[in-house]
Order: C-alpha cells, then structure tokens, then sequence
C-alpha cells in the first residue's frame, strides 16, 4: 500500500515549487511527486524522478512531514571531530612556540609531526589531511 501524498497541496502548486527552486534534485523530486497528484503511478514518477520506487517512497514520506523543503539535499552530518576546543588550543600553541628539537626531535613542524605530537599527548589519532587547512596537504609540508 503506497504512503499517501499529502493533501494540501496541488501538482500545479509542486510545479511552480520546482520552476522557483535553485536545487535542480529538489525540482527533481517535486515534479515526480507532481505526477503522483496528477493521477501517475509510483512507476512513473520513479521513472520521471530516474530513481526506485523505494526512493520515491522516501521523497513522499519527507515531503509529508516537512513541505517542498523536505526534498532539499541536506548535509551528512559525518563523524564528530576528534579535537575539541582545548585540544585545538594546545595545538596552536605549541605551532606558535615551535618545536624543541632536543625534546621534540623535530626541527620545524610537519603535519606528520604534529599528528604524532597529539597521540602523544592526547592520545587521540589524527590523519595529516585533518591538520591541514585544506585538507590536502602532503606529508613533507610544514604545518607552520
């Protein structure tokens, strides 16, 4: 038994929704749930939205609970961060300060460098690409 569209709302009103919006996944997934209220199967939209019936089922059941924006992509939440705002502090102060190299063994920071400091300190395993600030940086380059 399909999940019921809501009823207040109409495919010329989901059409309109779809002509307006900026997130072409969003007008995607409203002009397939458009076809639903014009009287077109869950096969047909499927094929409209280039998605399963499964996927269509979830579009309606978003869409009844949260409207038109209920279809908008949202942002994986991903993990939490590992580093809080201390952990965060104590790193910054020690690229500011520098290493010592009779204790630290190093001559300037690398990031390979830092992610070993923190296990030490914290120990709280941290990949390089975590300290960068963009996220891309290669093993040799200075942290600071």
């Amino acid at each position: 038994m399909p999940v019921p569209l809501r009823g207040d709302f109409e495919a010329s009103q989901l059409r309109g929704f779809a002509r307006k919006s900026k997130d072409a996944p969003q007008a995607r997934r409203l002009l397939a749930l458009a076809a639903i209220y014009d009287g077109a199967s869950r096969t047909e939209a499927a094929r409209i939205g280039g998605v399963t019936l499964q996927i269509v089922r979830d579009w309606v059941v978003k869409f009844n609970a949260h409207g038109p924006d209920g279809l908008i992509d949202r942002k994986a939440p991903g993990q939490p961060s590992r580093l809080n705002d201390t952990h965060r502090a104590a790193i910054a102060r020690m690229i500011e300060s520098g290493p010592i190299p009779a204790v630290h063994g190093v001559v300037r920071w690398r990031l390979v460098d830092l992610a070993h400091w923190i296990f030490e300190e914290f120990r709280i395993s941290v990949a390089k690409q975590t300290l960068s600030v963009n996220g891309g940086a290669k093993s040799g380059q200075s942290a600071a």
